[in-house]
């Protein structure tokens, strides 16, 4: 069977006007910010309109740990919010708008796929509404007056060996992790290691998409660390003058994003922050927003329920008052298989023994999400290789242990393929109302003892360890003030431990702490782990050789 990729099925959608689609929330022409016939933003004055409204159920969508053989996350909260839709609730999806580096790099796109996507395709991988270009200017700004000061005498007496701040770029590039700058004599600078890091682990981006308003915006970027003194007092944006300008770069960005799906519903797609090194969770404004407009909101996490469902648990909801009323946890047959030691090449054959010991990984996530008090449902996303006795053993597995579970092929069929994952998802909302959400550790833990509770609770292991000299690092940030903030724990996707070698649930295993951070504009501590890099490189065979564009300006490679 011939499939179309998904570009030519985005291509042949016929997408409503943006304003019928704000019509769909009840919100008018006037009050919203074209870009064009499908793109939008919503005003803040809007935003603060619908303050009053009652929220709506909040429907997390997170995943087993990622394979090669892909799970589907954010495919699945498109099919679902298009089910959702169908079957009689009003409902919005909450999407990160995806970064360049990984449309060019691995994954050539992150917009869905199949017949549950977002558009239009082509301009959210790209440009879009220039969101991440004003993200990657107001950092670099700030990197350029951190220069400066440093030039002009260094008044606040910054140690040039303490500096935290990097610059950013929005594109996998090696070469640029570590760099020399300021080369070529005193008019150029002050010559220093530095280095790039990509926009989407920027800290900035981290605030934006933590920020309230465009006033909370500027005090969080104005609480940024920068640097340190020789004697390790931190010095912060607000002392270099530079937040009152970085949130006037960013003030039109921070407006959240309306498109549709392929269906003609609602999308909110706002903000990216990496599911490493920050958050990953699309912004709070537009989530925040989106429940006021509708019944239902599907938002995702980045990776697996490890990483993206932990941060958004434990960072987004903490910080933004949020309580979801279910979780989706997502897994393929594939994957599975894959994590029950399966090659790749192997996949499509049936092999029940590797399915039920790869089952251990969904079970893990499943008792993972359960610690936080809320219901869990799993969607079991389908390929066309899957048999119906692969896709019966997982519910049953599912039903052991309690958990209702859904074959959903929305890829193949839209919103239709995934109506039996939102019967499911409405009986569990429907029966919480938050009030049993709490998160996994409270705010006044000590820093090290909630990494230690992350690290053995949601991963399984047995101890972190780290250095005389990054434990010292744990006891200045307590000095500073920074204990009560929950932590940011960057660690591989690919497993629960640290070793992205290490499939299923491993056993016996210590997670390695080699370096410490805050992230005070934020509001978190990032808690480096084995090999995570800030700035990725391309692979051997990067999409980039793949996107091309024909005589008549259509783009080819996107998928």
């Amino acid at each position: 069977m011939t499939y179309l990729s998904d570009l030519e099925i985005a291509r042949q959608a016929k997408p409503l006007p943006i304003e019928k689609v704000a019509e769909k929330r009840g919100l008018t022409a006037a009050q919203i910010e074209c870009f064009g016939h499908n793109k939008a933003k919503i005003p803040f004055d809007v935003l603060e309109k619908v303050s009053d409204n009652p929220d709506g159920k909040l429907v997390l969508v997170t995943a087993i740990s990622p394979t090669p053989a892909g799970e589907g996350k954010t495919t699945t909260s498109i099919g679902l919010a298009d089910a959702l839709n169908r079957i009689g609730k009003k409902t919005t999806v909450c999407l990160r708008e995806p970064s360049l580096g990984p449309c060019f790099g691995i994954k050539g796109g992150a917009a869905g796929g199949g017949y549950a996507q977002v558009v239009p395709m082509e301009d959210i991988n790209l440009h879009f509404t220039g969101d991440f270009h004003a993200i990657t200017t107001a950092h670099n700004l700030l990197s350029a007056m951190l220069d400066n000061h440093l030039h002009f005498g260094n008044a606040l007496r910054l140690d040039v060996r303490k500096f935290t701040w990097n610059h950013v770029l929005d594109l996998n590039d090696r070469s640029l992790r570590k760099i020399t700058a300021g080369l070529g004599g005193t008019p150029n600078g002050y010559p220093r290691e530095t280095g790039f890091d990509i926009t989407v682990a920027s800290e900035v981006m981290a605030v934006f998409c933590l920020s309230r308003s465009v006033f909370d915006l500027k005090e969080r970027l104005g609480r940024m660390i920068v640097g340190y003194t020789a004697e390790n007092e931190p010095v912060t944006a607000s002392q270099l003058n530079g937040h009152g300008a970085m949130a006037v770069l960013l003030k039109e960005a921070l407006k959240p994003n309306l498109v549709q799906t392929l269906e003609g519903n609602p999308a909110f797609v706002h903000g990216g922050p990496f599911a490493n090194i920050a958050h990953g969770c699309n912004s709070v404004l537009a989530t925040k927003f989106s429940l006021k407009l509708s019944e239902y909101t599907v938002t995702e996490a980045g990776f697996g329920a490890d990483l993206g469902a932990e941060k958004f648990l434990d960072i987004k909801c903490r910080h933004a008052g949020l309580k979801p009323n279910a979780v989706v946890v997502v897994a393929t047959v594939r994957a599975l298989k894959y994590h029950g030691g399966i090659d790749l090449k192997d996949l499509q054959t049936p092999n029940w023994k590797a399915l039920a010991e790869g089952f251990a990984n969904l079970k893990k996530h499943i008792e993972n999400v359960r610690l936080y008090g809320v219901p869990v449902v799993v969607a079991i996303n389908t390929f066309p290789t899957d048999t119906e006795e692969e896709i019966r053993l997982i519910t049953d597995l599912c039903g052991e242990l309690g958990v209702k579970a859904a074959k959903a092929d929305h890829w193949a069929r839209g919103g239709a393929g995934a109506e039996e994952l939102a019967h499911l998802v409405v009986e569990a909302a429907e029966r919480h109302d938050g009030t049993r959400f709490r998160f996994l550790y409270p705010d006044e833990m000590p820093l090290w003892e909630k990494v230690e509770t992350v690290a053995r609770r949601i991963y399984g292991a047995d101890h972190i360890l780290a250095d005389k000299k990054t434990r010292e690092k744990f006891e200045h940030l307590e000095k500073l003030g920074f204990g009560n903030l929950p932590v940011c724990i960057a660690k591989t996707q690919y497993s629960l431990s640290a070793d992205p070698s290490l499939r299923c649930v491993p056993k016996n295993f210590d997670v390695p702490v080699r370096d410490v951070k805050v992230s005070a504009g934020a509001g978190f501590v990032v808690v480096l782990t084995g090999e995570i890099m800030t700035m990725p490189g391309l692979s051997r065979s990067p999409a980039a050789e793949r996107i091309d564009i024909d005589e008549y300006g259509q783009t080819a490679g996107l998928f």
